[in-house]
């Protein structure tokens, strides 16, 4: 108990001095974060005061082990997990899978100030090898890093001892690197071993040890091994619990990623309640308007969307935006990003007016904010089309002309987006032909946007069409020439470009996909023919089986 309220009143006194981490939109989620005295932090936003640092005269009494325990040793590299979706799906559950490895991001790091009594030449030199393998990361240059850490691990071991927790800090660095370089291989022994030398120095229960299973469960959530993810997440957290206090906010972060990986098992009503609880801890602490509360109530709400409870999805995401309005305004990609996820669950409820509003707002903040031709602005286009399609079938029966107008307005939106996916798409094939290679980062993370909402067009295109020839009321025996074209456009682009190495193939890609070979086969059937540019019926029957079977083996070996 004793050790608790030291650390509680430790970390709250820390907080004081601690700045703030900065995001936005356009920046992807939080990877890792150092602090100084800790084997392993806390927490990614903490930033512990510079009187704790290396050449201060605070004090490492061994007679006070609270405040020794916590501060006597270097921080190592902590990672975060959040979700930063580009482009908005209708009810989408956005997952921590290999796109967290994509967007991590190191934030927070600090030059080491050790206040550890030993001193020599090794430690000398496994302070300026973590500090240059920690620069060099933060540029970007992981191969120069990797050189670096791996120094730092031999220079811990001769200046610490084999067994020393500045070793196990170095082994925790250099795991989170090839995390991020998804050599997992490399990584997991190295958690392990960080893991095994915290436990032998300081027992299984201290607290370095819990945030070091918290690391260790995000690294098997990246690669979906939810089993081995739930198992140490929990090990954490009772860790935090006992040490911490079940209402400190670092416990609440471990309760929030077990409820993802919960949710992702299947068990939705436990992780329902481990991340409100998360929620509820962070408001009660001052920070329920911070950007980690508004990612859980965001995940939250398509959690509710996930099991058709809209209504209690709409009332989060009306939260969230109106925080959001209060702390940035509409000249904020954040707060467009949150009013977007708003008017796609009020579409979803046939709300159709107030969801058009919100869209057209979140079109015109883009275009004020984005280059006229970004993949967002597109997307945006995408959202709006499908509410006017939607409106039309509303209008059909009593106001014609209206339900033609609404399609008018959405097959210009759908070319638009249309458009600018190309252009994307376009910009990215010269730019990998002057590379030689394929892309990755973030601009392999743009064309997949662009491939998803290029297929996304072109089927709303096709069906689209089908729509307007019904309302002309059209006799001819080949009534959807423009509905074919579209969705044969859709499976030439895919071919085109999701076997290649500059868009690699996704699930949602090959659902867009099958969407499109499925339509364009009903039409051919409806109409009595056997074939479409060279392209058969049978054959098109035939594609939709395949790749039924593809998806359905893919889900089975994620789950």
């Amino acid at each position: 108990m004793f050790l608790r309220k030291a650390a509680v009143s430790l970390l709250r006194r820390v907080r004081l001095h601690s700045q703030p981490i900065s995001t936005s939109a356009s920046r992807p989620p939080n990877a890792l974060a150092t602090s100084t005295p800790l084997p392993f932090s806390l927490s990614g936003k903490i930033k512990f005061p510079y009187q704790f640092g290396y050449g201060s005269s605070w004090n490492t009494n061994r007679a006070d082990p609270p405040t020794w325990i916590i501060l006597s040793i270097q921080a190592a590299i902590i990672l975060g997990i959040n979700v930063h979706p580009v482009f908005a799906d209708d009810g989408s559950i956005q997952t921590n899978t290999e796109n967290d490895v994509q967007d991590a991001n190191i934030v927070g790091l600090r030059r080491i100030e050790d206040g550890s009594l030993i001193s020599n030449v090794h430690t000398s030199k496994w302070r300026i090898f973590t500090d240059k393998g920690r620069d060099y990361f933060l540029q970007g240059k992981l191969e120069e890093a990797e050189k670096f850490f791996l120094s730092a691990i031999q220079e811990a071991k001769e200046g610490f001892g084999e067994r020393d927790a500045h070793v196990a800090s170095a082994c925790n660095n250099l795991a989170e690197l090839y995390r991020i370089k998804k050599a997992f291989g490399k990584a997991e022994p190295l958690y392990l071993e960080a893991i095994s030398i915290l436990e032998e120095a300081f027992g299984s229960e201290d607290i370095r040890v819990g945030v070091a299973l918290h690391n260790l469960g995000k690294f098997y959530l990246v690669q979906r091994k939810l089993e081995e993810a739930r198992m140490f997440y929990e090990r954490a957290l009772k860790i935090k619990g006992h040490v911490l206090g079940s209402g400190n906010v670092d416990y609440a972060d471990t309760m929030y990623h077990l409820g993802t990986v919960l949710f992702l098992q299947g068990r939705l009503n436990d992780s329902e309640v481990l991340i409100q609880d998360s929620i509820r801890i962070l408001e009660e602490s001052g920070q329920g308007e911070s950007m980690a509360c508004i990612r859980r109530l965001r995940y939250l709400a398509q959690i509710y969307k996930k099991s058709n409870r809209i209504s209690e999805a709409e009332n989060i995401q009306r939260k969230v935006l109106h925080i959001m309005e209060l702390s940035k305004g509409w000249n904020s990609l954040d707060t467009v990003v949150a009013a977007e996820g708003l008017g796609l669950t009020l579409q979803s409820s046939g709300n159709l007016k107030e969801a058009q509003e919100l869209l057209e707002r979140c079109l015109d903040a883009r275009k004020t904010l984005l280059p006229e031709d970004h993949i967002q602005i597109g997307a945006s286009m995408l959202h709006i089309a499908r509410v006017a399609m939607l409106n039309s079938n509303q209008l059909r029966r009593t106001h014609p002309s209206d339900a033609i107008a609404e399609l008018d307005k959405a097959k210009g939106l759908l070319n638009n987006a249309i458009r600018i996916a190309w252009q994307v798409i376009n910009k990215l094939k010269t730019q990998s032909k002057k590379q030689g290679d394929g892309v990755s980062g973030e601009t392999g993370r743009d064309g997949h946007v662009a491939l998803i909402m290029l297929l996304k067009s072109l089927d709303a295109l096709g069906l689209m069409e089908i729509n307007r020839q019904e309302l002309q009321d059209s006799r001819e025996k080949s009534s959807t020439p423009e509905a074919k074209n579209a969705h044969f456009k859709c499976i030439s682009a895919y071919k085109e470009l999701a076997t290649t190495k500059l868009i690699s193939g996704s699930a949602e890609a090959k659902a867009e996909y099958l969407s499109c070979v499925k339509h364009l086969s009903s039409l051919l059937e409806a109409e009595g023919a056997t074939q479409y540019r060279g392209t058969t019926l049978q054959e098109l029957k035939d594609e939709v089986r395949r790749v039924e079977h593809d998806i359905s083996q893919s889900r089975r070996r994620k789950g």
